[in-house]
């Protein structure tokens, strides 16, 4: 892909721009042929999905004329680092704040390598689903993601993911002219994987700080101080999502303890992953909520 003044287009359109139009500095191996597939159950069932990504790319989705409000959001979706959930976590957030006078840059950053055979992959994500699902007491939820990544390869996915989304926030700041943005007013939001992402680059920018950053069922600060310039941080989960919920707390309890400003919503219900998905429930409100944050924030 040329990374030139607008990259090339996508099938819908959009712009798209390489990350590294030539070789990153780090890999992960062994990742095959990047595909699609429809999510066949869950709250996100039928939706569409990325697997086996080794090029990383940000896809550009501008406002309509004259309705641009000279802010800029890069959206990251998340899949526990071997997908992403490319809808309802990607295309329609960044649609969503298109249509809101946003310059959207959606992140599609690179995971770990996943079968093939579509049927063994199947059967692998569903063995992992049933593990985010599974009840138990909060008492035991895990309170640091180094709980649950306890083998090499993902824990090294982790960071390449974050070298992407600092990648992309250099790009999008670098370049924010070409868009009528100011470098100042480009933050980020991330959702599952992809809010640990955010939250690692806000964390540990290593690359021009963000404006504001939005850490959707997830995210942790692994026990390292919050900068004193950390980004105003946005962050919410579902009590019922047993996997994550105590490390968003904690997330936000870091936060607030560093005197950054933080805003937290905890949801009875609404598991994990939903996304845009609509579940009739209070937690379809989020994104409502959040585009209530930024404007307080002064970011809408």
């Amino acid at each position: 892909m040329a990374d030139d003044a607008r990259g090339e287009l996508t099938p819908t359109g959009q712009a798209e721009i390489a990350l590294w139009p030539e070789a990153p500095p780090r890999t992960i191996p062994d990742v095959g042929t990047e595909s699609s597939y429809r999510a066949p159950a869950g709250v996100a069932a039928d939706t569409l999905m990325l697997r086996n990504i080794s090029r990383a790319s940000l896809t550009v989705f501008e406002p309509r004329a004259g309705a641009a409000n000279g802010i800029g959001v890069i959206v990251v979706p998340g899949g526990g680092w071997r997908i992403l959930a490319w809808q309802h976590e990607g295309l329609d957030v960044a649609r969503w704040f298109a249509d809101r006078g946003y310059t959207a840059f959606l992140l599609k950053y690179r995971v770990m390598g996943t079968p093939a055979d579509h049927a063994v992959f199947t059967a692998n994500m569903a063995a992992l689903d049933a593990r985010v699902a599974a009840p138990g007491p909060a008492a035991k939820a895990p309170r640091a993601m180094d709980e649950l990544l306890t083998d090499e390869a993902s824990r090294h996915a982790r960071e390449i993911a974050a070298d992407d989304g600092r990648r992309a926030m250099q790009i999008v700041r670098s370049r924010a002219a070409e868009w009528g943005l100011s470098p100042e007013r480009i933050g980020m939001i991330g959702f599952s994987a992809g809010a640990f992402l955010v939250a690692d680059v806000a964390m540990k920018p290593q690359a021009p700080a963000m404006a504001f950053v939005a850490a959707i069922y997830g995210g942790e600060t692994r026990g390292r101080p919050v900068p004193a310039d950390a980004p105003p941080l946005f962050t919410l989960i579902a009590q019922d999502d047993r996997l994550l919920f105590k490390m968003v707390e904690g997330l936000y309890a870091d936060w607030s303890n560093a005197d950054r400003p933080a805003e937290l919503h905890i949801f009875a219900r609404g598991g994990h992953g939903f996304g845009m998905v609509r579940q009739n429930l209070p937690v379809d409100r989020w994104i409502d909520l959040l585009g209530d944050w930024l404007k307080d924030q002064g970011f809408g």
